[in-house]
């Protein structure tokens, strides 16, 4: 897997991502921490189980909703990086009414 190694002179945190600690850029978001952990997706669809992952970046698509820090539905393009910060996949739940 590639991705860029953060940059020297930026300040960096450690977070965990599904299980994976990784260093980033203190300024990055948890969507860019994802992606650059490698996952292909950030959540599951509640009604349909299809895979999403962050599309428009800026808050507005709701795409990017993951687990970070164990809340739930957490908009992931909109939330900071600090250290020590767990996100993980959210998995939609089929049949809820």
């Amino acid at each position: 897997m590639f991705h860029n190694p953060p940059d020297p002179s930026a300040e960096t945190v450690e977070v965990e991502v599904e299980g994976q600690w990784l260093r980033v850029d203190a300024d990055q978001t948890a969507a860019g921490a994802a992606l650059l952990a490698g996952l292909d997706y950030t959540r599951t669809s509640p009604a349909t189980g299809e895979k999403r992952a962050p599309y428009c970046l800026m808050g507005v698509c709701f795409e990017c909703l993951m687990i970070i820090d164990g809340v739930p539905s957490r908009q992931a393009c909109l939330t900071r990086v600090r250290q020590g910060m767990r996100i993980a996949r959210q998995h939609g739940v089929r049949g809820l009414s």
